[in-house]
């Protein structure tokens, strides 16, 4: 048999074994990211993962966990099995390896991340740690609306979501201000109401009084494939075409379809990792659109003692004209990543650049560093109100 129809007969039964075939080890929890009534994969209290996959056609199964992969062993029925070592807590995309083909499990929800659609197991934090992102029955909840618009710059329908807060429906006189908040490479813009639980973040925010209601909007950045994927575009055209599609096409959308403020400050844009990197590229270059600006993760480049004062057309070079103008400028990573922000950070201070750095601990370039850094960003927003 083939490889090739190995997976493809696959697909017929992989979600896993019937509950009542189940043997508990009365410790493990199907995952928060199973589809409903899956019950592998399964956590266990130390963060290791139990994989099951019933493949009797199979010769070699693994799991690929974010790009580490945990050989799976096969017994006389034919279930593949693999107990992980404890994971990191947090989302992480993982696909199953059948004789060379990686596949999805069927037993997964599925997301898009690193350039494709893929399965994601979560792997929890403690309740009390989890809290800012997790969905709580006593405060009210905003929506997360998917909106579809014409796009004159680039002559075709787009899509976007639109976070708005629970008492937008119930304020019909009152307008919001907005954060334009924009996902990373091989992400699109689902990752951050799906992977980033930021609906949970802002709900749990506005209802403590931490942050001022808001609208959010995602949009795609164009650059939702791995740099490399399209035939000699550098590194400066990845992505670069977001910028005058959020300048021309999304803002005059979003003004136009719902209640938000049009003043540059109530205007705010954050983006993680390649979104960070578009962020600078195009909130430094526009500062008479935007007054808060935001990177976690960022994916800032810059050569060796670089003067700080030209660059982003500069933007940096009069301190006090911008320290008037911005009033948060953010920058947030995780303490595994060694991308250099805590260093970008300390140079703008020394020019006078007023700014705010965040070091998630424990975590690297993943998406609870990124709901940290959400977490951080968001009581620094509108405040000027």
């Amino acid at each position: 048999m083939t490889a090739a129809l190995t997976a493809a007969l696959l697909l017929l039964h992989s979600a896993g074994l019937p509950a009542q075939t189940l043997q508990s080890d009365g410790q493990s929890k199907p995952a928060q990211t199973n589809v409903p009534e899956a019950e592998y994969p399964r956590v266990l209290p130390d963060g290791s993962a139990i994989f099951r996959l019933v493949a009797p056609a199979a010769n070699e199964v693994q799991v690929d966990i974010c790009g580490k992969k945990f050989p799976m062993t096969k017994d006389e029925k034919g279930v593949w099995t693999v107990t992980t070592e404890p994971l990191v807590v947090g989302f992480h995309y993982y696909s199953l390896i059948v004789d060379g083909v990686s596949v999805n499990d069927r037993a997964s929800e599925a997301f898009y991340g690193c350039g494709y659609v893929s399965s994601g197991i979560e792997i929890p934090e403690d309740e009390a740690t989890a809290a800012y992102y997790t969905f709580d029955r006593n405060v009210p909840h905003g929506q997360v609306r998917e909106c579809q618009y014409w796009s004159d710059t680039e002559n075709r329908m787009r899509r976007c979501f639109v976070y708005t807060p629970a008492e937008y429906d119930l304020n019909p006189q009152k307008s919001y201000p907005v954060l334009y908040l924009q996902h990373g490479m091989g992400e699109d813009e689902r990752g951050w109401s799906q992977q980033g639980r930021m609906a949970n973040i802002l709900d749990n925010q506005i209802a403590a009084g931490k942050c001022v209601p808001m609208v959010v909007v995602m949009d795609n950045g164009n650059c939702s494939y791995i740099f490399g994927a399209r035939k000699n575009e550098g590194r400066d055209g990845f992505g670069a075409s977001f910028g005058p599609v959020l300048l021309n096409d999304i803002i005059p959308f979003i003004e136009k379809t719902f209640r938000v403020r049009t003043d540059r400050d109530s205007r705010a844009l954050a983006g993680l990792s390649w979104g960070g990197h578009q962020t600078f590229e195009v909130g430094l270059r526009n500062l008479d659109k935007f007054s808060h600006l935001g990177t976690f993760s960022g994916a800032i480049f810059m050569a060796p003692g670089a003067d700080f004062t030209k660059l982003y057309d500069g933007a940096f070079a009069d301190a006090k004209s911008f320290n008037s103008k911005v009033h948060a400028l953010f920058m947030g990573t995780g303490s595994e990543e060694n991308f250099g922000t805590q260093q970008f950070c300390e140079n703008l201070t020394k020019i006078g650049i007023k700014n705010t750095f965040y070091l998630s601990q424990g975590t690297a370039h993943e998406w609870l560093t990124w709901r940290r850094c959400l977490d951080q960003f968001l009581p620094m927003l509108f405040r000027a109100e």
